[in-house]
């Protein structure tokens, strides 16, 4: 049996900007999981099998008449487009197909089966290409594994940055910028799927990040799911009326990132604490002229009793439920912002940043 597996993530700053081309975000990886094992299978027949994903409700939306099944917060999507674009690049390398068993097991919902908000599709996608990757004895880079998963994902969700492939490939705290899709989508209709990897993608960048000495990361779980795909397809909408203020929204958000790597780069966790606040009022902005919600009251909660204890505080990823994220020093009472949280329905998560050591 091969077993791969691969961390969830949280936005720290950049969400929504993090969509269009040089507006950098940053994100972390976490120690919850998906694990994806693989057996070839003993009769003719493969299996694909998740405890986790088997009570999935579906959604669907309305085009005119017809009722059109949305299938981006299933897990299968993904699981089955990585299969797909893995076993395309294999079949490129004149490599044997094979029946197998595919079994999946995630740490990245609650025990009744609720989403953090870490990422899991994303998670999932990492950990099939990989476990794929390595049951036809293919050598990986995480530059390969981050590219197949990318394209993977993004051909079932049809929006995002992939921000959060990238956490799940290279680990750790990272500065992340999304490459051109329409480049993307351009290439893949008129070369190999192994010509395309192998390219050097405009406007992707990805680089791993050192935390000042005595930073550490809270994780605050409002007990609400959300899902990021629908928000981003609201926002999305609004884009063209709302040009001149989206424009300086990326304009904002792109130097408030930049200069939190400063604060990265040189030790300094005032000015990372400074410019979470300031992502945070720029969301919050965001949010009203597009008429959505990010920070719904329970995050307001979480952020405003993180605040009265001295950590920088916001929302993480697209909002509206989720997680909200603290950044603090040595000198945050932790002990006790945690059990005012838990007086207000607020759960805290006492995951770690999960660091990747290695490359194949």
């Amino acid at each position: 049996m091969i077993t791969e597996k691969a961390p969830g993530k949280l936005y720290i700053a950049g969400e929504y900007a993090v969509l269009e081309q040089d507006c950098p975000a940053i994100l972390v990886a976490v120690n919850q999981f998906v694990r994806v094992s693989i057996t070839k299978s003993k009769t003719s027949t493969g299996l694909i099998h998740s405890k986790q994903y088997s009570q999935d409700s579906i959604h669907w939306v309305r085009q005119g008449l017809k009722m059109v099944i949305d299938n981006r917060d299933n897990p299968f999507e993904y699981i089955l487009s990585a299969i797909s674009f893995t076993e395309r690049f294999c079949i490129e390398q004149n490599i044997k197909m094979n029946v197998y068993d595919l079994h999946v097991n995630s740490d990245l919902d609650s025990a009744d089966g609720k989403k953090y908000g870490l990422g899991s599709s994303a998670a999932v996608t990492v950990a099939t290409v990989k476990a794929i990757l390595r049951f036809y004895g293919v050598k990986f880079t995480n530059e390969l594994v981050y590219k197949l998963s990318a394209i993977s994902h993004y051909s079932v969700q049809g929006n995002g940055s992939a921000g959060d492939i990238a956490a799940s490939v290279y680990g750790g705290w990272l500065a992340y910028q999304t490459f051109d899709k329409k480049w993307l989508e351009d290439e893949l209709e008129k070369k190999s799927l192994s010509e395309v990897v192998n390219e050097a993608w405009p406007g992707l960048k990805i680089e791993l990040l050192t935390p000042p000495e005595g930073m550490k990361l809270m994780i605050g779980w409002s007990q609400k799911p959300a899902s990021t795909s629908r928000l981003v397809d609201e926002t999305n909408a609004n884009k063209a009326a709302l040009n001149d203020e989206y424009q300086a929204f990326l304009t904002k958000s792109r130097e408030c990132v930049l200069k939190m790597v400063d604060g990265f780069e040189n030790n300094d966790i005032p000015a990372i604490q400074k410019q979470i606040r300031v992502n945070r009022k720029l969301l919050q902005h965001f949010a009203k002229i597009n008429q959505i919600a990010i920070e719904i009251p329970r995050l307001s909660k979480l952020i405003n009793i993180a605040e009265d204890f001295g950590g920088a505080s916001k929302t993480s990823g697209a909002g509206n439920g989720d997680c909200g994220i603290v950044i603090t020093d040595k000198n945050t009472n932790v002990e006790a912002l945690e059990n005012k949280w838990r007086e207000n329905g607020i759960l805290p998560l006492n995951f770690r940043v999960h660091q990747i050591t290695y490359s194949r």
